[in-house]
């Protein structure tokens, strides 16, 4: 199985690229593990917030394949804790498919098309986080997942 997380723009913020890559090149240990980045829409003051997420979601379906599960992260979606959240990623590599693809949205979400094509949500939490942020508290969560599922110390440290 191949994990995919397409972000939503790029970020500037140094410690996030830095936080990033950093789990990004543990992760790569036990999955393979792509990151395909959207570019940020431009001139967006002239659109409206239905337009926007329609237009992210256009470009974000482009890299789907059929056979694809589609999980969106989103603030309505289910929760889990991390053992859980291990569970999870199992269960997924149990079950056989070829490409697991996790999205982060814009700063508005996503488009009813997104939500028509994903096979499920996800939360991080209860709380708002920048789209920027969840990138690199996804991939951490996710590095996590995979030294839990290791029996490995990080998660207890």
């Amino acid at each position: 199985m191949k994990i995919i997380l397409i972000l939503n723009g790029k970020t500037e913020d140094d410690y996030i690229i830095k936080g990033f890559s950093n789990y990004e090149k543990r992760l790569k240990h036990y999955i393979s593990f792509e990151t395909i980045v959207i570019p940020a829409l431009k001139n967006t003051k002239a659109l409206s917030i239905a337009q926007q997420k329609q237009k992210e979601g256009e470009l974000t379906l482009k890299y789907l394949q059929n056979s694809d599960v589609l999980i969106l992260l989103d603030e309505n979606g289910k929760e889990f804790n991390s053992v859980a959240f291990s569970e999870f990623i199992q269960k997924q590599m149990n079950s056989g498919i070829k490409n697991l693809v996790f999205v982060v949205g814009g700063p508005y979400g996503f488009s009813d098309e997104m939500y028509k094509r994903a096979n499920g949500k996800i939360s991080l939490s209860k709380m708002t986080f920048s789209h920027q942020m969840v990138r690199l508290f996804f991939v951490e969560q996710l590095y996590r997942a995979f030294t839990i599922l290791k029996n490995e110390p990080y998660h207890h440290l």
